[in-house]
């Protein structure tokens, strides 16, 4: 595949910006800096960051089974996300394809970026319409989001779902795994590692604890890496993130521990969602949160609120009505839901048939 070819003609003629750190490789406190016009007053904060984030790479190309020049580090996976619109996508002219119900920020980008969104519903078992997508894609469709496991739907798209995918378009296929690790399901990373036309997005955001922290990485092919480094701010990750990432992945085992207790945490909250006769069903869930079905969601959204516990009323999507997404809380947070929503059933004083 020829990368260069799929950019748009200003990228293609765009010289990066070139940073102090960046001409100078790693930071070494055994040389005197004096070419960026930082302090000299050390505080642990007084220097530029890493520009291509090294240390945070070369651990996670370890986890990962990838070489590090395969992964870009991105602040938060949304920027990652902006940056392939503004890399592969010319305004006015270009289509995106998207598959709703699905993470709402595709769509959002794809407007801020002067890019139609075209849509391909998914099927009522939030599986993909092939036939619908075939339709629809044409020379123009530059991008296919692809979020697996699916947000809010809760579900996965298989190793096959892809190939089909690649067989109906070359476009970019972006697959966005922000809850991989909670999915019982491998990552596509393996399955497309040597393929050009797969870029997958993960996040530090989810089963690493560290949303704050605003850290999202792709992993793609090393000329498309090569491009996002050029058009990236030069300095995209702060150190107190790069910190935080760092510490992160050197502690690895408490992430594991996390990720196992959260799916131990789902299953309890799911039995005891199950027991309330206002909930008409819960989805199958491979990430960190249970998309439950019902009788009035509106009302117990409200209830909820008025409660004090937060949710998201996911009614207004696709094939979601009376929906509610419930992201599994502790197991103190989880039993306040179950309780609020039983004190909800007696005050209603509701007789479900």
């Amino acid at each position: 595949m020829k990368i260069d070819e799929r950019l748009r003609k200003n990228i293609r003629r765009l010289k990066g910006y070139s940073s102090a750190r960046s001409e100078n490789g790693k930071q070494n406190d055994q040389i005197i800096y004096l070419d960026a016009n930082e302090s000299p007053f050390e505080n642990g904060l007084n220097r530029y960051p890493d520009p291509g984030q090294s240390a945070i790479r070369d651990l996670l190309s370890i986890s990962l089974g990838v070489k590090a020049e395969k992964l870009f580090m991105g602040n938060g996976s949304d920027e990652i996300l902006d940056l392939l619109f503004r890399i592969f996508c010319e305004p006015g002219k270009d289509n995106v394809l998207v598959f709703p119900p699905t993470y709402g920020m595709y769509e959002v980008l794809a407007n801020v970026n002067d890019i139609k969104v075209k849509e391909s519903p998914l099927n009522e078992d939030f599986s993909l319409n092939f036939e619908k997508t075939t339709t629809i894609l044409d020379k123009n469709t530059k991008l296919i989001f692809l979020c697996s496991p699916n947000n809010p739907t809760g579900n996965s798209f298989s190793v096959q779902d892809v190939k089909r995918l690649k067989k109906r378009s070359d476009a970019f296929i972006v697959i966005d795994e922000a809850y991989i690790d909670f999915s019982s399901k491998d990552s596509l990373i393996k399955a497309f590692n040597n393929d050009p036309q797969i870029i997958v997005i993960q996040t530090f955001s989810k089963s690493k604890s560290a949303a704050g922290i605003r850290l999202g990485y792709a992993i793609a092919d090393e000329r498309i890496v090569n491009v996002l480094n050029k058009v990236k701010l030069p300095y995209n990750v702060s150190q107190l993130s790069q910190n935080a990432a760092l510490n992160l992945l050197y502690g690895r085992e408490k992430i594991v521990q996390n990720i196992s207790e959260i799916l131990r945490l789902k299953y309890i909250l799911q039995e005891g969602l199950i027991t309330l006769p206002n909930v008409i069903k819960i989805y199958p869930s491979d990430t960190n949160f249970l998309l439950v079905k019902f009788r009035n969601a509106e009302l117990v959204y409200q209830h909820l609120l008025d409660s004090g516990i937060v949710v998201r009323d996911r009614s207004k999507e696709l094939h979601c009505l009376n929906c509610l997404r419930i992201t599994v809380g502790s197991l103190e947070q989880n039993n306040l839901l179950i309780k609020s929503l039983r004190e909800y059933v007696r005050e209603k004083d509701i007789v479900f048939g």
